[in-house]
């Protein structure tokens, strides 16, 4: 089942947000079992949405690449994050 997840970096910046991405995502686009990421530059900080196919593939992708990197110019500290099954996704 798909699995949702919000971060947000309170005072994160777009540098940051590009420098973090560069660093845990491959060139080539999304990591393995991510179908949506969205981000965007919001009031205190930023915030970025992804699509995983399951829980288990953002847990592994959170512990394996996220959490386990000392990201030059990246974000700092941990993020608010809350997670959700998907019940329903609705693309154009």
């Amino acid at each position: 089942m798909a699995y949702m997840t919000t971060h947000f970096w309170p005072g994160g910046t777009e540098a940051q947000y590009e420098a973090t991405v560069a660093a845990v995502h491959p060139a080539s686009g999304l990591p393995d079992g991510q179908t949506f990421h969205v981000a965007g530059p919001t009031d205190g900080g930023m915030l970025i949405t992804a699509v995983w196919d399951s829980q288990e593939q953002y847990e592994k992708f959170l512990h394996e690449e996220l959490l386990a990197k000392t990201i030059d110019g990246g974000f700092v500290g941990a993020p608010e994050e809350r997670s959700a099954q998907v019940t329903n996704l609705v693309s154009a």
